[in-house]
């Protein structure tokens, strides 16, 4: 090689070949420390970013051992040419020269075994952590999902109507068909979390920690999923549940609705009808009369359907319902117009009566009661059975009253100016004491107007060719045998039927110091008949 010089020099060659050598061995130190440093399988429990870093430090190992290459090879070099010069300590020059380079072979196949552990460990943890990070992906929208679903599924609804309910059963029944879905998304999620333990059961990956993506398990997603399995059939059950009790709810309504539908129109028609009857010219009073309280049998006999009709109501209302598209009428309407018509039938009985009375009272004919009646029929163009401000005074003027047009006094009503001018139209000349007695007697109640109903009692009173109050009072005190009082026999042996029951209904207990059990005051009867009296 040169090095030494040619084959069969002295001796002083040999020396300077042996110093060489012994010169190249000096720098180089392959201690034992750096196989066992590269025998190490740290990389078995590191983390991916440990495995990079021991990564970048064998990196750094490796190029200190390549700047030995050639010392070793120098090495090698020199004892082969100590070799050739037969060096008396050839032996030993080669045995160590021997184990240098078996040294430096060993520690090129561990070097390299321990990059290729380290290249293949962050491979498999490259991967693991990809996995790590698709699983946290997919397993936070999917835990998201079944926290969401689980909170629907337990949510307390409030319904009223089947249109309710039956939305209700539609979003419910679109959510399971969604399910089957959502399980293949969570076994895919699983299948992440096998793969990742397929890695470290096949290669042996001693794996340091868990995801560092997320905390959501595989046993918490399992545990969520089989809760919502559960939840399902439960809320299942509660939906038909609730759509049984709306369908019987609906049942109510209709039933509730069916009877309203007829009850109140056939109100309303009574109603009309008691009108009608009350302004009617065939036939007399009494015939009226009866026709009335044929009326007023056929209200009575119709309470059932009232009474069942509250009964629906209180179903109804112990089922929570509250309203009913069925119908427009609500019970307090049924109720309202109930005691309307018991009222208007009622009142209408005893105006008539009242005019049975009067009329007999006073010895008014028949046929003079229906001109009265024709009278105001004819201005009750409504037919409503009273008379509005246009009306009234059409009828006035009719009669010859001069009433002004005055458009700021269409009330129905007469004030203190309008009667006194009527009054004097009629012929009246008084003075105030004699107008204020009139008052008085029209509008106790000092509201400065008279209604037509008092205007026309006053009228009758003052214009009927009939008996004063005294001369009542008198045919009483002879029916009564010429006492100050009048038995209840005694009003049922003189007068008709009708009229003792009238007489008898109205008349006040006689008090006087003459009374006897039973007896009748016929003379404040009297008086209050003229409607000087509240009774």
């Amino acid at each position: 090689m040169g090095l030494l010089g040619p084959r069969g020099v002295d001796g002083r060659g040999q020396e300077d070949g042996a110093s060489g050598f012994c010169s190249a061995l000096y720098p180089l130190s392959l201690n034992p420390g750096k196989e066992a440093m590269l025998r190490q399988k740290d990389y078995e429990t590191a983390t991916l970013s440990e495995i990079k870093a021991l990564l970048k430090k064998h990196e750094a190992f490796e190029s200190d051992l390549a700047a030995h290459q050639d010392r070793v090879e120098q090495i090698a070099a020199i004892a082969q040419e100590l070799n050739e010069l037969d060096y008396y300590d050839s032996p030993s020059v080669n045995a160590r020269c021997q184990k240098i380079c078996d040294q430096w072979d060993n520690l090129g196949a561990l070097t390299q075994k321990r990059r290729e552990a380290l290249e293949r460990t962050e491979k498999l943890l490259e991967t693991i952590d990809q996995l790590y990070l698709e699983y946290a992906k997919r397993a936070a929208p999917f835990n998201n999902w079944m926290e969401g679903a689980m909170e629907d599924l337990q949510d307390t609804f409030i319904v009223h109507t089947i249109e309710e309910i039956q939305g209700l059963t539609t979003a419910h029944e679109q959510f399971k068909a969604t399910l089957p879905d959502a399980d293949k998304e969570r076994l895919a999620i699983l299948g992440i979390h096998n793969e990742v333990s397929k890695i470290v059961q096949t290669y042996h990956v001693n794996m340091a920690g868990t995801n560092p993506y997320t905390t959501i398990t595989p046993q918490e997603i399992n545990g969520k999923w089989e809760h919502v399995r559960q939840l399902v059939p439960r809320r299942d059950q509660a939906l038909t549940e609730e759509h049984a009790r709306q369908q019987h709810n609906e049942r109510l309504r209709k039933q509730f609705a069916a009877q309203a539908n007829v009850i109140g129109p056939w109100i309303q028609t009574k109603m009309e009808e008691i009108g009608r009857i009350s302004i009617e010219m065939h036939g007399t009073l009494e015939d009226q009369l009866s026709h009335l309280r044929q009326y007023e049998k056929s209200i009575v006999n119709y309470k059932p359907k009232i009474d069942q009709l509250e009964g629906d109501h209180q179903l109804i209302q112990e089922a929570l319902i509250f309203d009913n598209k069925h119908t427009n009428y609500t019970m307090e309407h049924i109720r309202v117009g109930w005691e309307q018509l018991l009222t208007t039938i009622a009142r209408t009985i005893n105006e008539v009566e009242n005019q049975i009375l009067t009329r007999d009272a006073k010895g008014i004919s028949q046929e003079q009661m229906n001109e009265f009646r024709a009278s105001f029929n004819h201005f009750d163009r409504d037919h409503s059975g009273t008379l509005g401000p246009e009306e009234f005074k059409a009828c006035l003027i009719s009669l010859g009253y001069d009433i002004g047009n005055d458009p700021q006094k269409k009330t129905g009503m007469m004030d203190t100016d309008d009667f006194r001018a009527c009054l004097i139209s009629m012929g009246y000349n008084m003075g105030e004491a004699e107008f204020a007695r009139i008052m008085s007697i029209v509008d106790p109640n000092r509201l400065g107007v008279v209604t037509f109903q008092a205007f026309i009692d006053f009228m009758s009173r003052e214009t009927a060719d009939t008996d004063t109050a005294d001369q009542v009072m008198a045919s009483f005190k002879i029916l009564a045998g010429d006492k100050n009082y009048i038995t209840v026999d005694e009003l049922r042996r003189e007068l008709p039927p009708d009229q003792a029951e009238y007489c008898i209904a109205r008349m006040a207990p006689y008090s006087g110091p003459d009374a006897v059990p039973g007896a009748l005051d016929y003379m404040s009867f009297s008086t209050a008949l003229y409607g000087e009296s509240d009774l």
